[in-house]
């Protein structure tokens, strides 16, 4: 029997719905918004929330991304991500490594893993991760990173040295998202410049025009 194919990770804005950035608004509200501005890869995040509405929200927003045709990934929660029927996982550098996340999950799930340099995104590959979370690229307040900003010349150097899709994270917004593009990531995580727009669904559809302006910048450069 052939394996299921995996999901595609989409090029663009990488958004995460975080429990963390307004928190009186719902999960699943959240999600609802980032999805009606076009979002089409969504990761949630989950890190306050109770284990009982941590699976209701991953099922409601699973269901929502479904409906949308989004990707939606579970921040380390591999758990979750089974028992909600999610596309996959992102672990970070304290969470269940790669090869055991792609253990649980097999062949047919997304496994995405945070790195600081191109020899990380290596092993990743060899953990048998499809992508990498690179970073951070900019100063942030959303989480506690234990390691330097990379700056975007930093962050162009792994990209061009990792044998995987990157994306960018850390203090991405609308205002750096298109240079972070011109540098080659294949996508780039939004939080807090998302969450926190008085209307979420409009900064996402900016967040995406800004993304694919930094992806014609990168090609217009590479042109002879």
């Amino acid at each position: 029997m052939n394996a299921p194919a995996r999901p595609i990770l989409p090029r663009g804005p990488y958004l995460l719905c975080d429990d963390t950035v307004r928190p009186e608004l719902p999960l699943g509200e959240k999600a609802a918004r980032l999805l009606s501005g076009g979002a089409r890869i969504l990761q949630l995040r989950m890190k306050r929330t109770p284990p009982r509405e941590a699976l209701a929200a991953a099922r409601e927003v699973v269901a929502a991304c479904r409906r949308a045709g989004a990707v939606c990934l579970l921040n380390d929660r591999v758990d979750l991500a089974l028992l909600s029927g999610a596309d996959g996982v992102h672990v970070g550098d304290e969470d269940l490594p790669p090869e055991a996340a792609r253990e649980l999950l097999g062949p047919g799930k997304v496994v995405g893993v945070t790195v600081r340099n191109a020899a990380g995104a290596r092993a990743a590959k060899e953990a048998g991760a499809d992508y990498v979370g690179v970073g951070p690229v900019f100063g942030t307040t959303t989480k506690q990173v234990p390691a330097p900003v990379l700056g975007l010349e930093g962050f162009a150097a792994v990209v061009r040295d990792s044998p995987l899709p990157v994306v960018g994270i850390g203090g991405v917004g609308l205002g750096n998202i298109a240079k972070v593009a011109e540098a080659g990531a294949h996508g780039a995580a939004v939080v807090s410049d998302a969450l926190l727009a008085e209307d979420i669904a409009e900064r996402v559809r900016r967040l995406l025009a800004a993304f694919d302006t930094g992806v014609r910048g990168a090609t217009l450069a590479g042109s002879p």
